[in-house]
């Protein structure tokens, strides 16, 4: 099934803000249109007010009954082109009647002779054509009789300049939109160059070339967080690669030099013919050399596999004297031949997988039996040390360099040229390093200045449990 691809950044964001500026603009807009209508009717209202309240006035006190009905004439010419209404009647009998589009009024109560207009007297109503219209009435005291004054104004004008200011408000909406749009999209693209200039540099970074690194000075602020990330991806790819190539390289000569002179032995014993006893002599030999090479097989494997996060633990409950003591034991005749002493101390309880406890404590274990001074002690101790459960493995030996102690756990690595004829093939103190990863501790060494090194493995609290550890992983963890 195809993935759907996200939309690109500059696309979403530019749809973004000419969103934003099309509300924004739209909404000033409806505002200020709100505000015109509010307005232009307001001055509506007044002057049908003002124009009910002018021909009270005038009936009043300039015009009588007979001059009004002699003179109907006069109330349209006053009202001049518009087309709006105007009805004067008495008891129900319209006297004048001005009304153009023949709209037909809604029902208005009549403003008291002495009484003020005021806005509540007005009324809404529609004319044909479905233009809105406002009307008011007032009752007009004329001597011993009173006739009824009725003013409406239709919205005409009104709606016309709302309508036309309508119709500008959308343009501005459509134009604000288009030009954030466009303007948007160009300025995204310009703002968004760093991301593909690192998007260039990445595609030029090779094995050969991991060295290059972003300079932060050349990338927006914005982009420091990421140019940081970055050049840590960078650093850690550099370092993995060269330590992958060292441990190629280191393999590759480890590997060599057990080949060769299984090699060598073959050839010199092949140039003539040899007695059942020599023959048998050879094959112990070389059965010897396999099995040192199988079990620096067995070591590279567990450690790719601990590398790949694919070994998995079985959590038990132990009683670290009880373990630190098993290991003592089992070195006990090694450590005598060479004059040494075991000394136990501390007692604890750790949850972790005790195959591979085993391991890591015996492979320090006999490291420290193989580089001790003669005649020194080994100390094997376990304490508490706030969260984290400590074991270590102390002894005496010649003073190490800083350079040195750093790459202990190296894979292959082995302090100094005499450890090279030894038996180990560098790779004990990697398959504690590893270990104590998948316990998610860690390996530390120190070396003080009475010359006692001392190797401390840390195993945090509160583990839990994993699937226990197949039978080919436990083969590569003891050198």
């Amino acid at each position: 099934m195809r993935t759907r691809r996200q939309p690109s950044l500059t696309l979403r964001a530019t749809l973004a803000f000419a969103i934003v500026a099309m509300l924004t603009v739209g909404g000033a807009g409806f505002y200020l249109y709100g505000s015109l209508k509010h307005t232009l009717l307001e001055r509506s209202d007044y002057a049908v007010l003002g124009r009910v309240d002018h021909f009270r006035k005038l009936l009043r006190y300039d015009l009588n009954l007979r001059d009004l009905q002699r003179n109907p004439q006069l109330f349209e010419n006053m009202l001049g082109n518009e087309d709006d209404v105007f009805i004067i009647s008495q008891q129900g009998q319209p006297l004048v009647t001005v009304n153009p589009r023949r709209a037909e009024l809604p029902d208005v109560p009549s403003v008291g002779s002495n009484e003020s207009l005021k806005l509540d007297d007005l009324r809404s109503g529609v004319a044909p054509g479905n233009i809105p219209l406002r009307v008011a009435a007032a009752e007009v005291q004329l001597g011993e009789t009173s006739v009824r004054v009725v003013a409406a104004h239709l919205l005409i004008r009104e709606m016309a300049i709302l309508d036309a200011f309508r119709e500008r408000i959308m343009g501005a909406v459509l134009l604000a939109f288009a030009l954030t749009a466009v303007l948007g999209y160009l300025l995204l693209r310009r703002g968004l160059m760093p991301i593909k200039d690192m998007a260039a540099h990445a595609a030029t970074i090779t094995p050969a070339r991991l060295s290059s690194r972003l300079d932060p000075a050349n990338t927006p602020k914005e982009l420091d967080q990421l140019t940081t990330a970055f050049n840590g991806m960078l650093d850690r790819l550099a370092d993995g690669y060269q330590r992958l190539v060292q441990f190629s390289a280191d393999l590759a000569h480890e590997i060599r030099t057990p080949i060769g002179s299984l090699m060598g032995i073959c050839q010199v014993t092949l140039q003539q013919p040899r007695s059942v006893d020599e023959y048998q002599s050879v094959l112990a030999s070389n059965l010897e050399e396999l099995e040192r090479i199988s079990r620096m097989v067995e070591s590279i494997l567990f450690l790719a596999r601990a590398d790949d996060a694919q070994a998995v633990l079985d959590y038990k409950a132990l009683i670290l004297e009880d373990e630190l003591q098993r290991v003592a034991d089992y070195f006990e005749g090694l450590a005598e031949e060479r004059e040494l002493r075991l000394v136990i101390e501390g007692s604890g309880m750790l949850q972790a997988d005790p195959l591979m406890v085993r391991r890591a404590l015996s492979n320090l274990v006999a490291n420290a039996i193989r580089y001790a001074d003669a005649g020194s002690d080994i100390y094997i101790r376990t304490q508490q040390q706030g969260q984290e459960q400590w074991i270590q493995v102390e002894n005496c030996c010649p003073r190490l360099e800083p350079r040195q102690l750093d790459r202990l756990f190296d894979r292959f690595y082995r302090g100094d040229a005499a450890r090279y004829g030894s038996e180990s093939n560098g790779l004990g103190l990697a398959i504690v390093a590893a270990i104590m990863r998948l316990h998610g501790g860690s390996a530390h060494v120190e070396q003080r200045e009475d010359q006692r090194i001392c190797f401390t493995l840390r195993f945090p609290s509160g583990a839990q449990c994993r699937p226990a550890l197949t039978a080919s992983m436990a083969k590569g963890l003891h050198e």
